[in-house]
């Protein structure tokens, strides 16, 4: 992936009273050490030994997620997970789980399973289908619409799409 992947966590007891106190952590890191960072954050609270010691914390930002969102009181197993999916399969993993509604066990399918490749475009992979078929006569060629039928398999149902960037069209089989 580009970026690493993050999340920045925050002591809530300290944010509640206007302090900003909290850290960035390696969400790829064992479990056990990021919640280790957890737990040094929240008893470097800022705030005086007289306030009340709450061990409440909250996930205030991340990078490196792609296009998958982590909520604010998402546990930090769960982070955990998710980001070693991302780490394991790339940067298409975030959108790919964000396309399954955060569901590990479809996004890990459709990547391992269902995975057709990365295109410029729908007409490219639709053209590249016609590989086992017979050559098509130069005249006849110019009309077929290797765009639509890209379109009307997306649409029918057949494959799904995740574009990642300009010219980066990745295509899953949807069955």
């Amino acid at each position: 992936m580009s970026e690493e992947i993050r999340v920045y966590v925050a002591d809530l007891a300290a944010y509640n009273n206007s302090f900003l106190h909290g850290v960035w952590i390696d969400a790829t890191l064992e479990l056990d050490d990021i919640q280790e960072q957890v737990s040094e954050i929240l008893k470097a609270t800022p705030l005086d030994e007289e306030a009340e010691e709450e061990e409440e914390y909250a996930i205030h930002d991340y990078e490196g997620f792609g296009a998958y969102s982590v909520s604010e009181y998402e546990g930090l197993e769960s982070v955990h997970v998710v980001a070693c999916f991302l780490e394991e399969h790339g940067e298409v993993a975030g959108d790919v789980l964000s396309h399954f509604g955060g569901d590990l066990e479809d996004a890990r399918k459709a990547l391992e399973e269902n995975y057709s490749g990365c295109y410029s475009s729908l007409a490219d992979y639709a053209e590249e289908l016609k590989g086992g078929t017979a050559e098509i006569p130069q005249h006849l060629a110019n009309y077929i619409d290797y765009e639509r039928m890209g379109c009307d398999m997306e649409m029918g149902g057949d494959i799904f799409t995740v574009e990642t960037g300009y010219q980066e069209v990745h295509i899953f089989w949807a069955h």
